[in-house]
């Protein structure tokens, strides 16, 4: 009897660049870089507005991503909201434009969509991106962190609309090798306009994080640093501080070493050799940051909780 020859087994799938992609960085992590990112800006941003120089706090992972939710959910929330707003106008926008009868407004619309976006995005972007000093005339808050980035982000999602309305017209023509060689041209063009969007966005969010940690001290710090622990300081000599409404007392000889008594301070923020502590009253424009040794033997410092 003839012998069947056996088939080779199926060569096994190719993999595309994203599966691929997805072996060196999953999307979680990717999302908890993302959220480390954001939440270390706005405690970076938080420290720096109390003096507090960023590279001697050894802040855990940990407390970075806790602090994210409070860095990146308005900024994510309202970049959602206008996002949903653009895609439904845009495919509205589309669905009328792929009439037969509006085969010439097509092309009138793709020209005049492309030009408005390159306007605003490359144009406008170089405001958002290099130079922030030309974005002092807006208001202090989010319309001066995310307004801007919202407009170069509509400007690359108008021209990224009007590459795909322009690729609509020529689909018949695919088969052409000089039409299929331009379009690509085009596809590239469709993919850097991606890139400006994923920039932009990754820009604004960084910048309103930064702005939402010096926010949230100044408001601490103008409502009496309420969410930290009372601080009372001991001393075995007086120290010199310029922070104003501390309660100084000296307990005498009978006390002890540490005569000298100190009241009315916050803890800011506690590193393995330093205290930083911040008066109670005053306000921000009044806040100084006292910084003690924790290792000298010469003060002791005892918290009492926070107040409320």
């Amino acid at each position: 009897m003839p012998v069947k020859a056996r088939r080779p087994p199926p060569a096994p799938p190719q993999r595309s660049f994203l599966d691929k992609a997805a072996y060196v960085a999953a999307p979680g992590t990717v999302v908890l870089g993302l959220l480390y990112y954001f939440g270390n800006q706005y405690n970076e941003a938080y420290y720096r507005a109390f003096g507090v120089p960023p590279s001697d706090l050894p802040i855990s992972v940990q407390a970075v991503l806790a602090r994210s939710p409070q860095a990146v959910f308005f900024p994510v929330w309202v970049l959602l909201v206008c996002g949903l707003a653009v895609l439904l106008v845009l495919g509205w926008l589309g669905h009328a434009l792929a009439r037969p009868e509006n085969e010439g407004r097509r092309r009138t619309a793709y020209r005049a969509l492309l030009a408005v976006g390159l306007l605003l995005g490359v144009v406008g972007g170089y405001p958002v991106f290099f130079r922030d000093d030309l974005l002092a005339f807006l208001p202090a808050g989010w319309p001066r962190g995310l307004l801007p980035t919202l407009v170069v982000a509509l400007g690359a999602s108008l021209a990224f609309f009007a590459i795909q309305v322009r690729l609509g017209q020529h689909r018949s023509g695919w088969r052409n090798p000089q039409v299929r060689d331009a379009d690509r041209l085009w596809l590239v063009a469709g993919a850097l306009l991606l890139g400006l969007l994923t920039l932009s966005l990754f820009s604004g969010v960084s910048r309103y994080a930064a702005m939402a940690g010096e926010a949230q001290a100044r408001a601490d710090a103008n409502g009496g640093m309420k969410r930290s622990p009372a601080v009372e300081v001991l001393s075995r000599l007086p120290l010199v501080h310029h922070a104003k409404d501390i309660d100084f007392k000296d307990l005498g000889a009978r006390a002890g070493p540490y005569r000298y008594q100190y009241r009315n301070f916050r803890l800011l923020v506690k590193t393995p050799t330093r205290f930083y502590l911040v008066p109670y009253y005053g306000g921000y424009e009044n806040t100084v940051t006292v910084v003690l040794p924790d290792d000298d033997g010469t003060v002791r410092v005892q918290m009492k909780g926070s107040v409320r």
